[in-house]
């Protein structure tokens, strides 16, 4: 009687225990990865034939139904009033500007610093473990000119960074850049910050001419600028090893407590603008170390925002990819 007594209690605690287990793993996967996007995407266009234009955002609807993770897409239509978000960054006269001369390309671009810092938030609050932001225009060459620059018009992760730093108390900021192009609008806000370390990988000699590997950061910030130049035909296994040798011993010394990902993919085979030969094999590799040194460093914070990508199949099978890896939680 007392080993039947024994065996129930083992027995109902295993299954508790079980229970409880399985409720915690789907609360996990639940939090694990959304995806942001907008409609208010389709409004902008810049000419007719520009390669940066609403079918980059509309291809990866698509294949994100085509790839069955409608569960984790969200239409965010919510507006916010981000002025003096962005203003942490532009020019009151860069704002007064870009509404005076290109008021529906303003009017796009502040949705997308919206739905950055509503990814922020969610991240923030636990809603979500990462997040991936499916909005234009790019944003990482955006400086104050009072117009658009190499097609961004506000920097998205820019804005991102300074608001994770006021609103939540955050001291320490890791960028990571892999666009074909340099981030050069991103280098130039933060080059004498030591809270913020941006790591850029990119074609120095391709437009805008900027990301010498000479530019290390200046004052307290020095050492915390690095560019590294690729030239054409950079394959999967040049870019990783880049990240192994250099990022990983850099953010590991800088320890971040929230990870930004510029995710440019006109650094992808085939694109219309650039020349590298990196496939979606290597951005899941890409996104494995960054998840990785999330993981050690930052409760898994990251929140990723699209910049370049012009060839519209490549762009949304390597965002596909990206996003399965970011997602992908044993």
């Amino acid at each position: 009687m007392r080993e039947r007594r024994d065996f129930l209690k083992f027995f109902l605690f295993g299954s508790f225990f079980l229970f409880n287990y399985r409720i915690s793993r789907a609360i996990e996967k639940q939090r694990n990865t959304k995806i942001l996007s907008s409609n208010v995407f389709k409004k902008f266009v810049i000419n007719e034939n520009h390669p940066e234009r609403p079918d980059r955002i509309e291809f990866i609807k698509k294949l994100i139904k085509d790839s069955k993770l409608e569960n984790i897409y969200e239409n965010y239509e919510g507006y916010n009033n981000v002025e003096n978000w962005i203003e942490l960054i532009h020019s009151r006269e860069h704002i007064n500007s870009l509404k005076a001369n290109f008021p529906l390309a303003e009017n796009v671009s502040r949705h997308a610093v919206c739905i950055c810092l509503e990814g922020v938030d969610r991240i923030m609050m636990k809603k979500n473990r990462n997040i991936f932001c499916a909005t234009r225009p790019p944003g990482h060459h955006a400086l104050n000119t009072g117009k658009h620059e190499g097609f961004c018009f506000y920097n998205n992760v820019a804005i991102a960074a300074k608001y994770i730093q006021n609103k939540y108390n955050l001291s320490k900021i890791l960028i990571v850049d892999w666009d074909y192009h340099h981030g050069n609008s991103t280098e130039y806000f933060f080059y004498d910050d030591p809270s913020v370390l941006f790591f850029s990988t990119h074609d120095q000699f391709a437009y805008p001419g900027t990301g010498s590997p000479n530019k290390v950061g200046k004052g307290a910030g020095k050492g915390l600028n690095i560019n590294v130049h690729l030239p054409c035909n950079t394959s999967n296994k040049q870019i990783i090893e880049v990240f192994k040798k250099i990022l990983i011993p850099k953010v590991n010394k800088f320890k971040p407590d929230f990870i930004l990902i510029s995710s440019g993919f006109d650094s992808r085979v085939d694109d219309l603008l650039g020349c590298y030969k990196v496939t979606d094999e290597g951005f899941i590799e890409l996104t494995k170390i960054i998840k990785n040194l999330a993981h050690i460093h930052c409760n898994d914070r990251i929140l990723s925002i699209l910049e370049g990508g012009y060839n519209l199949q490549g762009n949304a099978k390597a965002t596909i990819a990206h996003v399965k890896e970011l997602n992908n939680f044993n």
